[in-house]
Formats: C-alpha cells, sequence, structure tokens
C-alpha cells in the first residue's frame, strides 16, 4: 500500500469486496434481521411520528402537553438507551425495532407538524370564505401542504432506522450486522467490520431511494419545494 498501513488495520478494497462476494451466502441471516428491524421500526416509528404531528395539528393543549416529551425523549442518547430496552424487552426483535422507531420518530414529528402550520395565511382565509370546515381545510389545504415536509423527514429517518437497528444490536443479540461488526472486533478481523459497515451503509441508502421512489409517486408536487 502507498502509506505502508499494515491490511489489518486499513485492508485493501479488493479484499474487501472479494470476501463480501465469499461470504455472502453467510452474511444473508445478519443481513435479514437488520433489514427487518429497520424496516418495522422505519415504517411503526415513522406512523406514530406522523399521527402524533396531526394530533398536534388539532389540539394545541395536546402539543403543549406531550411535544416537550418528545424534544426530552429526542435528547436521550440512543446509545444510553438501548442497554436499558434490551433489559426491560429480552434480546429479541422487538427492542431493536423499538429501539430503530424512537430515532425514527422525531424527525417526522417536527417536520409535520412544520409543514402544517406553514401554509399560506391567505389560502386559509380562502377557505374560511368558501365556508370550509376544519377538516376540509385540513384534508385538502394543510395535509397537501406538509407532504413535502413528511418526505424530507421520511429521508432522515430511513437512514436513522439503519443506525437504531445497529445501536441495539450492539447491546444485545446474536444476529445482524450490528452483532456482526461487533463480534468481527473482537476477534480484530477488520475485513469483516469494513463489510459490516459497508453493508450497513448500503441498507440505509437503500431505504433512502425507496422512500424517494414512493414520494415521486404520491407526492410528485413535492420536488418543487424547497424546504431548508
Amino acid at each position: 500500500m502507498i502509506l505502508n498501513i499494515p491490511e489489518y488495520i486499513l485492508p485493501k478494497a479488493s479484499q474487501i469486496i472479494f470476501a463480501l462476494f465469499k461470504d455472502f451466502d453467510k452474511l444473508l441471516p445478519h443481513i435479514g434481521i437488520t433489514f427487518v428491524e429497520s424496516f418495522l421500526g422505519f415504517l411503526i416509528g415513522s406512523f406514530f411520528g406522523w399521527l402524533l404531528a396531526i394530533g398536534f395539528s388539532f389540539s394545541q393543549t395536546m402539543e403543549k402537553a406531550l411535544y416537550p416529551y418528545a424534544i426530552a425523549l429526542k435528547s436521550v442518547p440512543i446509545v444510553a438507551l438501548a442497554p436499558l430496552l434490551i433489559v426491560w424487552f429480552g434480546n429479541g426483535l422487538f427492542p431493536k425495532i423499538l429501539i430503530s422507531a424512537i430515532i425514527s420518530f422525531f424527525p417526522v414529528v417536527v417536520n409535520v407538524v412544520k409543514g402544517i402550520k406553514s401554509v399560506d395565511r391567505e389560502a386559509i382565509d380562502l377557505f374560511n370564505s368558501l365556508s370550509a370546515s376544519r377538516k376540509q381545510i385540513f384534508f385538502k389545504l394543510q395535509l397537501y401542504n406538509s407532504m413535502p415536509y413528511l418526505f424530507s423527514a421520511l429521508k432522515i429517518s430511513a437512514t436513522l432506522a439503519v443506525i437504531g437497528a445497529i445501536v441495539g444490536e450492539f447491546s444485545g443479540a446474536d444476529k445482524g450486522l450490528g452483532f456482526f461488526i461487533l463480534i468481527s472486533s473482537h476477534r480484530l478481523e477488520t475485513i469483516d467490520m469494513f463489510i459490516g459497515i459497508v453493508l450497513s451503509s448500503i441498507m440505509g441508502i437503500t431505504f433512502f431511494y425507496m422512500v424517494n421512489i414512493l414520494e415521486k409517486w404520491i407526492a410528485p408536487w413535492s420536488k418543487e419545494y424547497n424546504i431548508s
């Protein structure tokens, strides 16, 4: 190697790719477990985040009561929370799904609330002048306006969900990419560690583009929005 770095510290990319294809059959169970944990956690966390954001739009009392708890939950490091959930719910799939759901939850809540509240006042006045009901204003104006914000949040949550599952597997598991990376680090098998990292990244990227395709299908107009 150019910098004379030992291969046990930084292996060649060719070695990693060769080992990945050579041992792919052995890796499939780990990939499958992490995929299920990440995907279900992403769906559950995003769904309940979306529902809570809608509840906030209909009730300021609910928003004032629950929003601080959502912020408090987000402020807790997921690395610190994961071992506690493992102790409470055991070493199976559920705590990893729960960790993935928690980390996916907050971006959806914040962005959807912002999208619902960012409707132009003039548009609301127009709907009121046409005697639109509260539900009509929400479903035909505010919900429509929040879709770009929702998909922006889902793209963030899609990658975070994989991180949540990996962190959960670090805390306690016998399968999964996080477990594979952890065991490889204990054995100083650097190539296997890189394989686990690469596969985790590919999974996150896959989720991201799945959301991107879904956005083009459900809300093609969202590309016109410039959300910062």
